[in-house]
């Protein structure tokens, strides 16, 4: 189950659960779209995969109790704004590489 964690990792800038702009690796590091794509290259700064939009879960119960309600989203925000020049070294290193072949 996807934590939807509250906030871009980078900036904190708030991303709620039906925010269109959040963006998550395989092991969920949530950033917002801006710092994704611009700051981080379209590449995780934590294990170098690749980012992909998150999905909105559901805030009403369509159907069989799945749904924000009975699964909320995270409050629990992880802050750790990006060293930028040692993203740009690792960026240099690994962005080249298509994200199926890191």
């Amino acid at each position: 189950m996807l934590e939807l964690r509250p906030s871009c990792e980078n900036c904190a800038k708030p991303l709620p659960p039906a925010a269109t702009d959040a963006r998550i690796c395989s092991f969920e590091c949530t950033f917002c779209a801006e710092c994704a794509e611009g700051v981080l290259g379209h590449v995780c700064p934590t294990c170098g995969g690749n980012f992909v939009p998150r999905p909105i879960r559901p805030a009403h119960n369509w159907r069989g109790d799945n749904y924000l309600g009975r699964y909320p989203a995270s409050e629990e925000g992880r802050h750790r704004p990006v060293d930028v020049e040692a993203h740009r070294r690792f960026l240099a290193r690994v962005g080249a590489i298509p994200p199926g072949e890191r």
